[in-house]
């Protein structure tokens, strides 16, 4: 039975990126072999969650004897996804689109920043990171012929369900939603939503949570 068809849980999937990096400052310290049970008091996760979530790729490493963290940094990298590159372009150059053209880090692991597209006059040929903002109008034929795969959507919801359906028509694999709107894809297409007011909403639940608990002690 190969991995495809054992449906790994969300929760696991949601966990690799914080193993991936927590491996990658082990590696950069040197640390060549870690046990589950290292790993668990470094993470703040159970040695059997972390052995649990190993399992359901195949394990990685002897039992008593400790992963290899290069291995194992070099495995759950390639189950991200993070041993290919990805050419992205980020669709709505205002505040979140600039910012996150700007953010380093994305390089470090595989995602090119091809691109940026946006509406208003005023902002074309701006550089951003080296790469000049383009009109709307070119975004499609962008997307051909540059092999992206990724695309970032940092517009307003009015404008996103639209601009969603166009980079879809022309391969969009992927796309990074900042916009407050469910977007309806075609199958293959994968989503990933962040809602930005919506994970302040939690924190602002979780402190409203803690003051009341407080204030009944």
């Amino acid at each position: 039975m190969g991995m495809a068809e054992k449906e790994i849980s969300q929760a696991v999937i949601g966990r690799l990126p914080r193993y991936f990096r927590y491996l990658g400052e082990l590696k950069d310290q040197g640390v060549e072999r870690i046990s589950s049970q290292e790993l668990s008091e470094l993470m703040r996760v159970t040695a059997s969650q972390i052995r649990q979530d190993f399992n359901h790729f195949g394990g990685f490493g002897q039992q008593g004897y400790g992963y290899n963290v290069e291995y194992l940094y070099t495995e759950i990298g390639k189950i991200l996804g993070l041993n290919k590159t990805h050419n992205l372009i980020i669709v709505g150059a205002g505040n979140l689109g600039q910012a996150l053209a700007n953010y380093m880090n994305f390089a470090r692991r595989g995602f090119i920043f091809t691109g940026i597209f946006d509406i208003n006059p005023a902002l074309y040929g701006k550089m951003i990171r080296g790469i000049e903002v383009r009109p709307m109008e070119e975004m499609a034929q962008f997307v051909q012929q540059n092999n992206v795969d990724i695309a970032v959507l940092t517009i307003p919801k009015s404008e996103a369900v639209s601009v969603a359906g166009r980079l879809t028509a022309v391969g969009i694999k992927a796309i990074w939603n900042f916009a407050h709107v469910d977007l309806d894809v075609p199958d293959g297409v994968q989503v990933e939503n962040v809602h930005l007011s919506d994970s302040l909403m939690r924190l602002s639940y979780m402190l409203e949570r803690y003051e009341t608990q407080k204030n009944d002690l």
